[in-house]
């Protein structure tokens, strides 16, 4: 039975490919947004079935978003202070929204009617946390799931006030049971559970609008993906139904080759391939979630980065087949960092000294972006964290440390770099010729990143200066 049911989608995805649209809290964050959002997936319905993911609608500014706001309201109720204000702001918000995007009386009646059944129940579920005074990781996927479900059900209602076939999928309920923690077997049984409750739907030739929440994760949903599991959600999903593309739709042109708030002259890719975009995501880009990355590269589905608010831009592909041949795609910059610096004489050789010092980082849960060891020395590059005084105690134990805070990692990825003599000379003698001191020097095993840490008030003058060098100027490329 499952090979006969493998055999029919195989045959009605090949006979008609479809695309994911997966939409960011931005993008959704008002109803003219959700219109201009309705009217993208109208558009690419035109040419291929289109299922769409969405988060929690949201402001420009994070702290304002619905997100953000449930948890604020969860942190009330635990503290047993009013969270009644900021629930009926969001009450108010989403039935607002509602009746500006929805003219169709009997789709505005039903959604509204959705929408304050979500409230009614969030509010009895508050009331609750406020008598047990506990937050653990369900409740907390408890609270985060209503933005979502939000969210859909709203789009949903402004596409059908439309014409078009939409139909809310909520995935509050998908994650397998019987598993204590994530792991591969999880997620296998969790992308089985959507296909089943996916292809239904799209033979019907619906379009479904899913919630970017994918159920109660074992362990909770930020901790085990993070604050960008909708995009972990839509690659499952464009995974699962091998489909021709996913389309991540943010308030950007595409992915750029610097950060163009302080670069002019940066310019959107073309494309890049997976491998950089995780580069780039690891190093202070704000590109795609890395396990979303991951995902569909398994499933060889090639990512295209869109602009909800200029749609007709070609936006970014990220894709193995390589269409944009500059060696150098990007140079991003990592500000706020410290260094670490281990130095001890009697113990830096001696047999597992290195399995000492990375188990001090385990136990206090902070993660190295960089490490660069000498015969005596140990340096190591780190965000901030509330246990770094702890950790810098117990390294004590190991040798002198010392410690430099205020640093940025100045990075420079590109795949062909690998294949490319000279760069390193070139970028550090760059780098010289504008006064900058570098502090410290890695170079990914991959060989498409060369990274290098300077002072945080040299940060930007460094990316300017580099771009200019090997971008701008085409001194590589």
């Amino acid at each position: 039975m499952i090979l006969i049911h493998l055999i029919s989608w195989e045959k009605i995805i090949r006979d008609k490919p479809m695309i994911v649209q997966k939409y960011g809290g931005t993008s959704v964050g008002t109803s003219e947004r959700l219109i201009s959002v309705a009217q993208i997936i109208e558009k690419a319905c035109e040419k291929e079935p289109v299922l769409a993911v969405v988060s929690a609608m949201s402001s420009y500014v994070k702290s304002e978003g619905t997100t953000s706001r449930l948890l604020h309201a969860a942190d009330c109720a635990i503290h047993q202070e009013d969270f009644k204000p900021t629930l009926l702001q969001l009450r108010d918000f989403h039935i607002n929204t509602v009746k500006e995007c929805i003219k169709d009386s009997n789709v505005h009646k039903s959604v509204q009617s959705y929408v304050e059944r979500i409230f009614d129940k969030l509010k009895q579920f508050l009331e609750a946390l406020t008598v047990i005074r506990e937050f653990s990781s369900r409740s907390s996927d408890r609270i985060l799931r209503v933005g979502e479900k939000l969210s859909a059900s709203i789009l949903a209602g402004v596409l059908k006030d439309r014409g078009l076939k939409g139909e809310y999928i909520d995935l509050s309920n998908i994650a397998p049971e019987g598993y204590s923690k994530v792991s591969p077997k999880f997620f296998t049984a969790l992308e089985s559970n959507l296909l089943d409750l996916l292809s239904p739907v799209v033979k019907e030739k619906k379009v479904p609008v899913i919630t970017g929440f994918l159920g109660e994760i074992p362990g909770g949903i930020i901790e085990s993906i993070g604050r960008g599991y909708t995009d972990y959600t839509s690659s499952l999903v464009a995974a699962v139904l091998k489909v021709r593309e996913l389309q991540i739709w943010k308030e950007v042109d595409g992915i750029f080759t610097a950060d163009p708030k302080l670069v002019d002259q940066a310019k959107v890719l073309a494309s890049i391939t997976p491998q950089e975009a995780a580069e780039l995501t690891y190093f202070g880009s704000e590109v795609i979630h890395p396990f979303t990355m991951e995902r569909v590269t398994r499933a060889n589905v090639p990512v295209r980065i869109k602009n909800t608010f200029r749609p007709n831009e070609p936006g970014t592909l990220i894709t193995e087949q390589e269409i944009d041949r500059h060696v150098i795609k990007n140079i991003t910059a990592k500000k706020n960092i410290t260094i670490l610096n281990i130095g001890s004489n009697r113990m830096l050789m001696a047999y597992g000294f290195m399995a000492k010092v990375f188990r001090v980082f385990e136990k206090y849960g902070v993660i190295i972006d960089l490490i660069a060891t000498s015969e005596i020395n140990i340096s190591l590059t780190v965000e901030k964290s509330d246990r770094l005084g702890e950790l810098i105690e117990e390294l004590e134990g190991l040798g002198d440390v010392t410690i430099y805070k205020d640093r940025a990692i100045i990075s420079m990825v590109g795949q062909k770099m690998r294949l490319t003599t000279g760069i390193s000379g070139k970028m550090f003698s760059c780098l010289s010729e504008e006064g900058i001191n570098i502090e410290m020097i890695s170079q990914g095993a991959s060989e498409i990143n060369i990274s290098c840490v300077v002072e945080n008030k040299d940060a930007d003058k460094a990316v300017q200066a580099l771009h200019k060098r090997f971008i701008n100027s085409d001194g590589l490329n």
